[in-house]
């Protein structure tokens, strides 16, 4: 099946947007122990104007009138159906290259390998792989994702210290239905078996 992969921050936003059921692998290169999880995480598109995606660029001193929008990320547990906490949640505002909209900066009020406000680089490259990467006070990260249909994707991460990389993480991502897209499966269902039986 052909993806349409996206090729610009705000294109992978929209086709990233919904929740999803991720499995995470992590392998750490020292005497931690080696983790896997399950988790849902949460993405929803903001506009350029909502407060939020202002607020970040006040935050980190950023021209709000060259942002193209962002997105907001949360983590809870699989089967919790509670509000995620605010310490498993995230703002990206993106900041596109205004000569090539495949490159970019955005902002994050939240670090992913440390929970302060960050800034990270990313490019698309020709086959749609995203490729982030983010410097911290004491590690750099990077992370690749791609879509291999339009309702999964995988992402991997790599985190370096002063002393080489510390940890490798692996996480595939399948979007879970929504009540509206199980609703919408019946409908069609529906009408191709009305369509099949006026034969």
């Amino acid at each position: 099946m052909q993806v349409k992969v996206p090729m610009t921050m705000m294109d992978f936003f929209r086709k990233s947007e919904g929740v999803w059921f991720s499995q995470r692998a992590v392998h750490h290169f020292d005497d931690v122990v080696n983790e896997s999880g399950e988790s849902n995480f949460i993405v929803k598109v903001l506009a350029k104007d909502d407060p939020r995606v202002i607020e970040v660029c006040q935050q980190q001193n950023s021209d709000p009138n060259l942002v193209s929008g962002g997105a907001s990320f949360s983590w809870q547990d699989n089967l919790d159906t509670d509000e995620p906490p605010p310490n498993y949640a995230a703002i990206l505002v993106d900041v596109p290259n205004p000569d090539n909209p495949r490159t970019g900066k955005f902002l994050r009020n939240r670090g992913y390998v440390e929970g302060i406000p960050v800034v990270g680089i990313y490019h698309f490259a020709d086959d749609g792989v995203l490729t982030i990467d983010t410097e911290y006070e004491r590690n750099q990260g990077q992370e690749r994702c791609w879509f291999l249909t339009d309702d999964f994707r995988v992402r991997v991460s790599t985190v370096k210290m002063a002393n080489g990389v510390s940890l490798m993480s692996y996480s595939s991502e399948r979007r879970c239905l929504t009540q509206g897209m199980l609703e919408a499966f019946v409908e069609k269902n529906r009408a191709r078996v009305g369509t099949s039986s006026s034969h």
